[in-house]
């Protein structure tokens, strides 16, 4: 799969990295686009990285906000079928005249149906000799390549959206605590003869299960994954009321919640030593730190 990276002054816009996906909509088939807090030059700045596919290529952008004037700083990578060379390559640009270099990999990356690669690649955003974004798992060939040291300030991830296609059942991983990524998977049976239904599991877990949906298709729950709080919203109405393909479920993972109360409700489930992994309260807090938008089209009714 073939690179290209493109920076050039025809490149800054103040528009938003969303506005840049809805334009190329017609051509993406599925898209994952997370946004973390980097440390540059004494600033914080918001990065998004946009990961891509449509049945020509996949491809990856990347936005950096001016502190200066609110432009968004683009740098693309196109992967190609075919064309070998360009999978590792390297460019230069500025962000508020704070020189910085991107260096990726993606000889022996490993692709499947996801627009993001699953292993075997690496991408480093290098600032003044250190790596304020890391993505990928070969640290070691980023860390010789750049000759960079990691950031004092690591790179925090707050907040992804990704656009996910079925017929029944959707899945995404995400790092609910800032930890470890955890499986999260939503199954919903909105035909036959029973009553519509749906399910949100986390690594497995049964977290939320939701019967007479025709009349709950919206709401929202406080769950708890490795002690952690996160509030789930979701809202399904497309799913029962609109032509399959044609709208989107919509769920968000919240994270950040206080601790519940000894007092309040719960309803555990434990794991298989016995410790309490997960369970759901009936209320809590807000204290967001992290937020997960899952876009779940359904492909059949």
């Amino acid at each position: 799969m073939g690179m290209a990276c493109c920076v050039s002054p025809g490149s800054l816009s103040s528009t938003q990295p969303s506005d840049h996906l809805r334009n190329d909509d017609t051509l993406t088939q599925s898209s994952v686009m997370s946004t973390y807090r980097i440390h540059i030059a004494g600033h914080w700045h918001n990065v998004t990285v946009l990961w891509s596919k449509n049945i020509m290529a996949y491809s990856l952008s990347m936005y950096i906000e001016s502190m200066k004037n609110n432009w968004v700083y683009t740098c693309k990578i196109a992967l190609r079928s075919w064309n070998f060379w360009g999978k590792k390559g390297y460019k230069r640009f500025e962000v508020d005249e704070n020189p910085l270099d991107v260096y990726w990999d993606f000889r022996s990356a490993k692709l499947t149906t996801s627009p993001e690669p699953t292993s075997d690649f690496y991408v480093a955003l290098v600032s003044k000799e250190e790596i304020v974004l890391y993505l990928g798992d070969d640290n070691k060939k980023a860390y010789k390549r750049s000759k960079a040291r990691p950031s004092l300030l690591e790179a925090v991830m707050v907040c992804k959206k990704e656009h996910v296609y079925g017929k029944k059942s959707f899945s995404t991983r995400a790092k609910l605590d800032q930890r470890r990524e955890c499986d999260i998977f939503v199954e919903c049976s909105t035909t036959g003869p029973g009553d519509p239904e749906m399910w949100i599991r986390v690594d497995g877990v049964v977290l939320i299960h939701i019967v007479n949906l025709q009349w709950k298709f919206r709401g929202n729950q406080t769950v708890v994954v490795d002690k952690q709080p996160v509030q789930v919203f979701w809202d399904v109405h497309a799913w029962l009321f609109c032509s399959p393909g044609s709208d989107h479920g919509l769920f968000i993972f919240k994270t950040g919640v206080q601790e519940p109360d000894r007092d309040e409700a719960e309803d555990e489930t434990r794991s298989d030593d016995g410790e309490s992994k997960y369970y759901s309260v009936q209320s809590s807090s807000m204290a967001s730190q992290f937020c997960l938008f899952l876009y779940a089209w359904k492909t059949e009714g």
